[in-house]
């Protein structure tokens, strides 16, 4: 790192020069960090006979667990209200496409059997997907490095209204041929490329504001107000198949779920509008400046890049993934794939009371998600409620296939109830959870949230329906195959494929949250020898940051004052 070469040698010494982990910012100091292996080579007995990247993985940890923590939280209604607003919104759009994907399927790729026609809109679903990890970059960089977290949210608004009203308005098929399903896919991956900046926005906005008691709960109003957006659009396409004939439906109707969001665009950018800045990240921009200043730093690597150059962050990264990919892959069968599967698929019930169904169970895991988040402010480590529910998970998903084949309304709805009260106990404290895992630096918490929630969305998320409906279809080709007297395994086991599944995932999330993820939270059950080095390295961190501050006023005062121009 550069320095100014006019400080007197004596000075230079004293400069707190961050470590360059990539360009990876920590409040370590050039001779603390000496120190800091010292402590570490003391500590841990294989510290010698690790590699050089073992050993930056445990001083980057270290560097971890002794960041000082965000005491900025005040509880802000309006971050959370334009995190709720925007969600519901931003969910509203994306979730309507994947409820009508049906109509949509014969809209525009009506050349094909039934089921291509929904593997080819579960397929423009997908591509969505794809746009989200992009999307997760852009907006990254926007909410960390150039104009702060809302304007980033308000960005996500205005880049989700313009593809779904485009949408609704777009002629299908009959009317404009092959271009009609390839503006299609345009759109919707337009769609992806906002919803990729959206919820990390809205969880990193609101949990920054919160006091550390309330994050939980917050964070759980914030994942609830995303499944709100999936109840509005189940309610609100449950209404046009009501009111409306199948043919109508078909037809024209389909478009009407995609004009409806010309009335809330409007209201929720004024939510956001009147929301503030996160504090935490305006406290670190400052900081950074000054860092900034006495290094004389020109430039800067993206966000993306500092969060990808840490073998700490990657392990983080991949951790997170790994144990979101039961919350998202669970979630879009229950609430997106298990209606198509009950009503088009199975055929056990009509379109609407699959709706219907799912309207009710969408409701009660709400209710569960929001009481969940609130209990996991009280867990001693907020990881333990998260590792309560996955078990849970484990068996509940393909308990809830077996159910089905009951053939009974009743038993069609407390199968899909059983599954949501699991999934809210996982997810109850999630969002805080995601947050708190790259609160140690607000210059990289949005992108990090982003990047890794998208990724798993993407690799589990969107690709699930088409998974299960593959699934589907090859349990159907068992069931031919099996011999007639082979009761159970003709009439139940083959049914159970896309609840095993699930199954697998969250196998794979136990293992993630439980030995991969390192969390703040570990320091509360860790041992008195890490609780000793981190407190020394709090105090380290502290004395830093004056130094930081007392060179930059030093610097100023020899700066040359400003002298304007005469006029001769």
């Amino acid at each position: 790192m550069a320095t100014n070469s006019s400080a007197p040698m004596q000075d230079t010494t004293a400069l707190t020069a961050p470590i360059d982990f990539g360009r990876q910012r920590t409040d370590c100091t050039i001779e603390n960090m000496d120190a800091l292996k010292e402590d570490l080579a003391k500590n841990d007995d294989n510290y010698a006979n690790l590699s050089k990247e073992e050993r930056l993985m445990k001083q980057e940890e270290l560097s971890f667990y002794s960041s000082s923590t965000n005491d900025q939280g005040d509880d802000n209604i309006w971050g959370l209200l334009s995190g709720v607003g925007g969600n519901i919104y931003e969910w509203y759009d994306f979730a309507v496409y994947g409820l009508l994907s049906v109509e949509i399927g014969a809209a525009f790729f009506p050349q094909s059997s039934e089921k291509l026609q929904l593997i080819n809109s579960f397929g423009v679903y997908l591509a969505a997907f794809l746009m989200r990890p992009i999307g997760a970059v852009l907006f990254g960089e926007i909410g960390d490095r150039l104009v702060g977290r809302k304007n980033a949210l308000i960005f996500s608004i205005l880049l989700i209204t313009i593809p779904s009203v485009l949408m609704g308005m777009l002629p299908g098929y009959a009317s404009w041929g092959v271009f009609s399903p390839i503006i299609l896919v345009v759109l919707r991956m337009f769609q992806g490329l906002s919803v990729g900046g959206q919820l990390a926005g809205s969880y990193v906005i609101s949990i920054e504001q919160s006091s550390a008691r309330s994050r939980g709960f917050r964070g759980s109003i914030c994942d609830a107000s995303s499944v709100g957006g999936f109840l509005l659009a189940s309610a609100v396409t449950s209404l046009v198949r009501r009111f409306l004939t199948k043919e109508e439906v078909d037809d024209w109707g389909w478009r009407l779920p995609f004009l409806f969001s010309l009335l809330l665009a409007p209201i929720l950018y004024n939510i956001v509008s009147n929301a503030e800045e996160s504090k935490n990240w305006q406290e670190e921009q400052e900081d950074q400046q000054i860092q900034d200043f006495v290094d004389d730093e020109q430039g800067k690597s993206p966000a993306v890049v500092d969060l990808l150059s840490s073998p700490f962050r990657r392990r983080q990264l991949a951790g997170m993934i790994g144990t979101l990919s039961t919350c998202t892959g669970a979630f879009y069968v229950l609430f997106l794939w298990t209606p198509v599967y009950l009503s088009e698929l199975r055929g056990i019930m009509s379109q609407a009371d699959a709706d219907a169904m799912n309207f009710i169970a969408v409701a009660f895991y709400i209710v569960c998600l929001v009481y969940m988040g609130r209990q996991s402010d009280g867990f001693t480590h907020r990881k333990d409620l998260i590792r309560i529910g996955l078990p849970g998970l484990i068996v509940a998903a393909p308990t809830m296939f077996g159910m089905f084949e009951s053939d009974t309304w009743i038993g069609a709805l407390v199968a899909q109830l059983q599954l949501a009260a699991c999934l809210a106990i996982v997810q109850g404290g999630m969002a805080a959870w995601e947050v708190e895992l790259w609160m140690n630096d607000p210059t990289l918490s949005f992108t990090g949230v982003a990047v890794g929630h998208n990724l798993s969305s993407t690799i589990f998320g969107g690709t699930m329906p088409l998974m299960a409906t593959y699934l589907y279809y090859e349990s159907e080709a068992m069931l031919k195959d099996v011999d007639v007297n082979d009761i159970f395994y003709k009439s139940l086991f083959p049914r159970l494929l896309p609840g095993l599944y699930i199954s697998i995932l969250a196998s794979m999330s136990l293992f993630c949250v439980s030995f991969v993820v390192k969390h703040p939270h570990d320091l509360r059950i860790s041992s008195p020898q890490l609780r000793a080095a981190v407190e020394k390295e709090n105090r380290k961190n502290i004395a830093a940051k004056k130094r930081r501050r007392k060179e930059m006023e030093r610097r100023l005062k020899q700066e040359e004052p400003y002298a304007p121009p005469t006029i001769v």
